[in-house]
């Protein structure tokens, strides 16, 4: 599902709310996550799941087209891990 589907269904199930107050609100929340990650914050979502960051340190790697030999600089890449009951919804 990518963020359009995500804000027609919101949209059919809440008719009350305008489709442009929805997608505002969808990319409201999508920069403040954003946001909260690239400053190193933790994300919590309650029956969801958390949203990280993660270090990768710096390391030697290799070119695949010429294998030659290159250095890759630190960086953080995001990390998302499950709740219990998300897992259970997913498996039953």
């Amino acid at each position: 599902m990518n963020k359009s589907e995500i804000i027609e269904n919101l949209y059919k199930n809440n008719k009350f709310n305008s489709k442009k107050d929805i997608e505002e609100s969808i990319i409201l929340i999508i920069d403040s996550l954003t946001k909260a990650l690239s400053d190193g914050d933790r994300i919590e979502l309650r029956g969801f799941g958390t949203f990280s960051t993660r270090e990768r340190n710096e390391r030697i790697s290799r070119n695949p087209k010429t294998g030659k030999s290159i250095s890759i600089q630190k960086k953080f890449h995001p990390y998302f891990r499950a709740s219990k009951s998300l897992k259970k919804i997913i498996n039953s």
